[in-house]
């Protein structure tokens, strides 16, 4: 058979997606030299992971942000920080995703500052600012202002877009962390809709874009979604995607142009999905999840960025990512799969499991209108709710064993991995100096400022941000009068004020009646019967900037459908906000989550601070990404348990609490 000449195929294959890997951590020099590598090997667009504190809108001088600083991305604290970040590489030709939210608007005004300082067309430069502040509420947690603030900042930026950067997507609608946070399909599709018809809403009613020009806002609208490990589930799931965007945009905003209504997506696959147990089989996940969102023509990514293999260790190196980059690279150019028309066109069974997405994130959708809208649906708790009861029953399954993960819950029995043979040597490592320096380095760049520039620019943010003007054109002063990130947040939180989101806790349940519950309940009974207590009380805590609160949030309802009290604050708090806690509620444990790495700073602040406030016996547990030394060492501080994702079973964690605290109080 002539190959070139089979009836099925396209007359010239497709293009491939842009290829990213998600990079950025210790500095700003150190990631453009990643960024470099990574072009030279064939990645096709950049994808830049930003640190908590930039995040978050602090310089890394903040209380706050003590350990965080370039663990989990690159710190930007200012202008210089992004020329040096975009060192070399012109941004006119560049196509780049930034991973950021709340000072989306911020990071935005830098890059493009940058752009004019290379000479370049800003109408030429193409690329995403994730900018989706629904889900921060939800899942990540790196929001600063209140729902209705965050949503004037999306709308000025893509106000400011359309008009001066055509080509660039101002925002990023993000199912991905809805699915981390526990989404169904049906959730993730309906959830994110939802926080699209806001954003698309408010840039319509804040008057500054014609009716006639929405066609043109909703084209530059993209999607970031999360693929599972259910690939056949996630391929209906974005033709269903796709579906419903078109029949929003075209009912509710009445675009005419169907190619204005298209889908249009870049994906991450699911990172929360990965391993510690045998990280070896994190490489058949990744695959089986890109997919997910390539195999559907009609329904395919834009652009496509892999987790390596030991994210659930830690800090992935170049090697690992470079790992991920050849997975996409060997599907694009060596399968055959770019050279055929829609491989699932006329199939029942994906028909019917489409039909079944759209109709379930129909009610979805239509619910979370009914109340309002999304701001609405978060200020009640009724998404986070949803999302905590939704994540509850999925570990609930893993732990009953009717969902299996290999090397979990199943076929556990493994040979010693040479992948992680180097043991800490096995991810990248983050120089405790990194913090040092930026520290130093923005403090020099204040030194060095015309501070009345400054302060005249700052000043003109809070008048700007009292009225409805669109606050681009006063971010863009500050910029050039070399304000830093934390200033400009510092000036819009005095406008806006700060936001804690609900904890999502409330009517959630996760263990049910099931047997090994009921003994640790048994056993939480009878412990505080001894103690001659009511009940027996855990502080959940989640120190420093991270603000990946599932993992706290599931033991918090694993514990308390086991008796215990829970005292639990949300995220993002100082050690002496958890010690006073602590002290105030009087509780038996405190239990801190730690996801950003920043584990060897932000335990031992909470420790001393128990000491110093004369509660030196409080038993702590810790639980995290922490790598095997670490945790030795964190024992060594004093800390009575480790936990880590290979903890996976929640009421035997809660049962081995109970045996801490039996412990602490000499108790047999």
């Amino acid at each position: 058979m002539d190959e070139t000449a089979f009836p099925g195929r396209l007359p010239e294959r497709d293009r491939p997606w842009v290829m990213r890997t998600y990079a950025g951590h210790s500095s700003a020099a150190a990631t453009n030299a990643l960024f470099r590598r990574n072009l030279a090997k064939g990645q096709t667009g950049l994808s830049v992971a930003f640190d908590l504190p930039t995040q978050t809108g602090y310089d890394p001088d903040h209380e706050l942000a003590s350990g965080e600083v370039g663990r989990v991305g690159v710190p930007v604290a200012h202008l210089g920080d992004m020329r040096a970040l975009f060192d070399g590489l012109p941004l006119a030709d560049t196509n780049t995703s930034m991973t950021i939210n709340a000072p989306a608007m911020w990071l935005l005004a830098l890059y493009g500052t940058v752009g004019l300082e290379q000479g370049a067309d800003l109408t030429r430069c193409a690329g995403t600012t994730q900018n989706d502040i629904i889900k921060e509420y939800l899942s990540r947690g790196t929001y600063i202002f209140p729902p209705a603030a965050s949503l004037r900042l999306t709308a000025d930026v893509v106000a400011y877009t359309l008009r001066e950067m055509p080509r660039w997507n101002p925002v990023n609608i993000c199912s991905y962390h809805l699915q981390e946070a526990g989404a169904t399909p049906v959730q993730e599709v309906g959830f994110a809709l939802a926080t699209a018809v806001a954003v698309l809403d408010a840039v319509r009613d804040s008057g500054q874009v014609p009716a006639e020009r929405m066609g043109d806002v909703v084209q530059r609208i993209s999607f970031f979604v999360n693929a599972g490990v259910r690939f056949v589930e996630e391929i209906a799931k974005m033709r269903a995607f796709g579906v419903l965007w078109d029949e929003i945009t075209r009912d509710r905003y009445g675009v005419t142009d169907a190619r204005q209504r298209r889908f249009r997506y870049g994906v991450q696959v699911n990172s929360l999905g990965l391993t510690e147990a045998q990280p070896e089989n994190n490489i058949q996940r990744i695959v089986l999840e890109m997919l997910g969102v390539t195999m559907s023509r009609d329904a395919r990514a834009r652009a496509v960025q892999l987790p390596a293999w030991n994210e659930a260790l830690g800090l992935p190196r170049p090697w690992d990512q470079q790992w991920s980059l050849r997975m996409q690279q060997v599907l694009a150019y060596e399968s055959d799969l770019l050279e055929y028309p829609d491989l699932f066109a006329g199939s029942h069974v994906m028909t019917a499991l489409v039909d079944e997405v759209v109709t379930g994130a129909r009610v979805e959708l239509d619910k979370v209108l009914e109340l309002g809208g999304v701001v609405a649906a978060v200020e009640t708790g009724y998404l986070k709710s949803a999302l905590v009861a939704s994540l509850a029953e999925r570990r609930r399954r893993m732990e009953s064993g009717a969902d299996v993960v290999v090397g979990v819950n199943r076929y556990t029995e493994t040979e010693s991995s040479p992948l992680t043979a180097a043991g800490a040597g096995a991810v990248e490592q983050v120089d405790p100096a990194v913090e040092a320096a930026a520290t130093d380095g923005v403090r020099r760049w204040r030194a060095d400022r015309d501070t009345a520039v400054v302060d005249a620019a700052l000043a003109r943010l809070r008048a700007d941000a009292a009225t409805t003007t669109n606050l681009m054109p006063a971010t863009l002063e500050c910029v050039r009068a070399g304000v830093t990130t934390g200033e400009w947040a510092g000036a819009l939180r005095q406008v806006f004020g700060e936001y804690r989101a609900p904890t999502g806790l409330a009517g959630a349940t996760g263990g049910g009646g099931e047997p090994g519950l009921v003994a640790v309940r048994e056993r939480v009974t009878a412990t505080a019967r001894e103690l001659g207590s009511g009940r027996l009380r855990l502080l959940v805590g989640k120190p420093g900037l991270d603000g990946h609160s599932n993992g706290a949030e599931q033991i918090a309802v694993r514990a308390r459908d086991a008796g215990f009290e829970v005292v639990y604050q949300g995220i993002r708090l100082t050690a002496g906000q958890i010690v006073a806690a602590a002290v105030e509620e009087d509780v038996d444990l405190v239990g801190l989550s730690v996801l950003s790495g920043s584990h060897l700073a932000a335990v031992p602040a909470v420790l001393d601070g128990l000491r110093a406030a004369g509660r030196p016996d409080l038993p702590v547990v810790v639980g995290g990404i922490i790598p095997v030394g670490d945790a030795d060492t964190l024992r060594a501080a004093g800390v009575a348990r480790v936990f880590t994702p290979k903890d996976f079973a929640l009421t035997g964690i809660i049962d081995e609490l109970v045996t801490v605290i039996r412990r602490a109080n000499d108790l047999p």
